[in-house]
């Protein structure tokens, strides 16, 4: 059976809450362009923000361990994709659009510059001097709305407004006047930033393990994970023995998987309550509450706090991975001022009329945020070694 545009919207009709975000409900595009017959406009954006040179790049960018460290540690694009497949699985409990909280979580990293958090932070102290900053969900939007080139006539991938707005979802309240919403994103933005949470937290603890920063023994002291390691015990009954190192570690990494589903599961009454509890019926009442809607648990809550309090003690401030970044936010400082004295060694020079048109600070910016962590290291070995 072929479907058409038409009948995928009917479908979609039919299975989302009255809550989702639907395509034929959207504020539609910046720039106006034909209809696909076959295919609804949220499935247009993801398969963009895919194609795009940005998303590729994040394959070679930090989340916490630079790449060199071993080649099973999460990159951007890795925990980007483990973001888009809990967001999808969230998202079609709650009845909501699945195609847009994808395109979200594909898409809410490509501002991410190299070397990780401490990248964002070097960039944006060499900024505010000249009265910028840097935010890296900014910088997302700015991508996909001005960076990225896939039509002569317009920049940027000109997605939807509804994926516009939901890629400022952690600071709404800096970018009121691009924003559809009153008070809070839609619901499908919402999901993803929780998505966001449990991807992070869970990868980070497989590989703070597989680095050996951190141990089963410093995890068993948090009732969280004491919670999960018992679910999985009873799971698989008492028959296994931990003796065995691989047996072992794939009973922790049954663990892991475990603490996600407890996380999710968690998510999923609590954000139900909220909504049953604040009479949400309609995407114009999600944006018009006042707060997030999807959410955890106050207990989940404490205990995600206590979990993510000890990962930030002994393993992004641990030496092993503080002193890299230390590193990478030096060659970002470096390579800026050093672009800021020499702007005609900035690329692309045919693109004067684009340089033209912003200030210098903001097109080093540009250019910064969009390099690989090699890519950083290798200008920065030249202007150092010329």
């Amino acid at each position: 059976m072929l479907k058409t545009q038409q009948q995928l919207l009917e479908d979609e009709a039919k299975i989302l809450a009255s809550y989702a975000m639907k395509n034929a409900e959207s504020a539609g595009r910046v720039y106006k362009e034909p209809e696909d017959p076959y295919r609804l406009p949220f499935q247009r954006d993801r398969a963009r923000i895919i194609h795009s040179k940005s998303f590729r790049r994040l394959q070679a960018k930090t989340q916490v361990f630079v790449s060199y460290f071993g080649d099973h540690y999460r990159d951007r694009m890795t925990h980007s994709i483990e973001v888009s497949q809990i967001a999808r699985d969230i998202s079609r409990t709650l009845g909501l659009n699945e195609d847009l909280s994808e395109c979200l979580a594909l898409a809410h990293d490509l501002g991410h510059p190299p070397f990780g958090h401490g990248g964002e932070a070097a960039l944006d102290e060499v900024l505010q001097p000249f009265g910028l900053h840097f935010e890296h969900n900014e910088q997302s939007r700015r991508i996909i709305e001005k960076l990225e080139k896939i039509h002569p006539e317009y920049d940027g991938l000109n997605v939807t407004k509804e994926v516009l707005d939901g890629l400022l979802k952690h600071h709404p309240e800096l970018y009121k006047k691009y924003l559809e919403f009153e008070t809070s994103p839609h619901l499908e933005a919402q999901v993803v930033d929780l998505s966001d949470e449990i991807a992070y937290t869970n990868h980070d603890i497989d590989d703070g393990l597989r680095s050996g920063l951190i141990t089963i023994e410093q995890l068993q002291q948090f009732t969280l994970w004491q919670n999960a390691e018992k679910m999985v015990s009873n799971e698989i009954g008492t028959g296994i023995s931990l003796e065995d190192n691989d047996k072992k570690d794939r009973f922790y990494l049954r663990v892991i998987s475990t603490l996600i589903k407890l996380m999710i599961h968690d998510l999923y009454s609590t954000t139900h309550e909220n909504l049953e509890r604040n009479q949400i019926k309609t995407v114009h009442d999600v944006r018009a509450h006042k707060g997030m809607l999807v959410g955890f648990s106050t207990e989940m809550k404490q205990q995600l706090a206590d979990l993510r309090a000890f990962l930030m003690k002994n393993y992004y401030l641990n030496p092993k991975v503080s002193d890299v970044i230390d590193k990478g936010k030096q060659i970002l400082k470096d390579l800026f001022r050093h672009y800021l004295d020499h702007p005609e060694k900035l690329p692309h020079p045919s693109d004067e009329n684009v340089k033209a048109s912003e200030r210098l600070e903001v097109v080093i910016k540009d250019y910064l945020a969009g390099m690989t962590d090699h890519y950083a290291e290798e200008m920065h070995s030249k202007i150092t070694n010329s």
